[in-house]
């Protein structure tokens, strides 16, 4: 697979609290030179991160992040206003209490609002697989579909686990065809990017591929 390619799958990710302007800076900077499909991060630098980019590269951030046991009218808040201030994308953290106790038309309800908050951008909504069972992830597939959000996502990557492959492959075959798949957490390197891409990933949310790409340079 050509680098470009999967380069270009890549939201080159900074999500660490400790983040600061000079690093978000470097991250867009990085973004931008390799070409990736956007930076992910955090929504309190989005206003001054899209004003810098100045439309060289989208920008996405995260909501309910990285729990997603905020209310609803929380995450409906927190993706207005990540849109308002330059977000072209959000990556919302679902309830998973909600999931554990089978709320599913709660959880459906909850990802319209969001959806319809981001006012057209896309919607990338992240179940945390480490915490669930392959059939809540099987019927929150259906929930995804069914809310019309753009992703499902596999993880956080500050839950304790990151994307597998089993799980991309499990999405891919559970989803419907308007949903695309992010993988995301303890991506190491490029053959890791290379198989999320084979199984059926369309994003990647990894901050190490444009490392791994930079250190090939040296």
């Amino acid at each position: 697979m050509e680098l470009k390619e999967i380069l270009s799958k890549c939201d080159h990710t900074l999500l660490a609290q400790t983040a600061t302007w000079a690093e978000i800076k470097a991250v867009c900077d990085d973004g931008i030179k390799y070409g990736c499909a956007s930076v992910c991060i955090p929504a309190s630098f989005v206003k001054q991160a899209a004003s810098y980019t100045a439309g060289r590269l989208p920008i996405c951030t995260v909501i309910g992040f990285p729990n997603g046991y905020d209310t609803t009218a929380a995450k409906c808040f927190m993706a207005a206003d990540a849109v308002d201030n330059g977000a072209d994308e959000v990556d919302m953290v679902i309830n998973i209490g909600w999931a554990k106790d089978g709320r599913w038309e709660d959880l459906l309800a909850e990802i319209q609002a969001v959806k319809a908050a981001c006012k057209g951008k896309l919607l990338k909504v992240i179940i945390e697989c480490c915490f669930l069972t392959d059939e809540e992830k099987i019927k929150l597939c259906g929930i995804v579909t069914a809310s019309g959000a753009d992703f499902i996502k596999t993880s956080t990557g500050f839950g304790g686990g990151g994307a597998t492959r089993e799980d991309v492959a499990l999405f891919a075959k559970h989803v419907g065809s308007g949903v695309k798949i992010k993988a995301a957490g303890g991506i190491a390197d490029l053959k890791d990017a290379e198989d999320f891409i084979r199984l059926g990933a369309s994003r990647l949310g990894t901050s190490r591929v444009v490392k791994a790409v930079k250190a090939m340079e040296k």
